[in-house]
């Protein structure tokens, strides 16, 4: 089957869910807050998603400013459809939309932490999280 890639196709919350649901990546999102899921699509600057037929298997889910970064937040691929470049292609897909100052940022999932300098990604030495709800002292 053929899979598509697109920039400006809207998805649901069920969508966005499903395909969560379907990666390593479901297990560290809130599945069950459809408010939430909303909100993160609703809010994102740019979605780019992978399609086999009309099934959604793969999203790309960023916050930009479109010149200087672009937070990765979510890079996602149905599991059954991993190990054929769509990851590689929706990063890609991403970059494309950028300027081309822009970085791209990303915090890997623990089991993804090693598809990242495969696909020519660099390590960046410190990251740095004020955990939800925890006052800056």
């Amino acid at each position: 089957m053929e899979i598509t890639y697109e920039h400006s196709r809207r998805i649901s919350a069920k969508e966005f869910r499903d395909v969560l649901e379907r990666t390593t990546l479901g297990v560290r999102r809130p599945l069950d807050d459809e408010e939430c899921l909303n909100a993160m699509l609703s809010n994102a600057d740019l979605v780019c998603t992978s399609w086999a037929g009309d099934r959604l298997i793969g999203v790309a889910r960023s916050v930009t400013d479109f010149v200087y970064c672009c937070y990765l937040s979510d890079l996602a691929v149905d599991e059954k459809f991993q190990g054929r470049g769509v990851g590689r292609r929706l990063i890609r897909l991403t970059q494309s939309r950028l300027g081309p100052r822009a970085k791209i940022i990303l915090l890997a999932a623990p089991g993804a932490q090693s598809y990242y300098p495969h696909i020519g990604m660099e390590q960046h030495p410190s990251a740095w999280v004020v955990p939800s709800q925890s006052p800056v002292s």
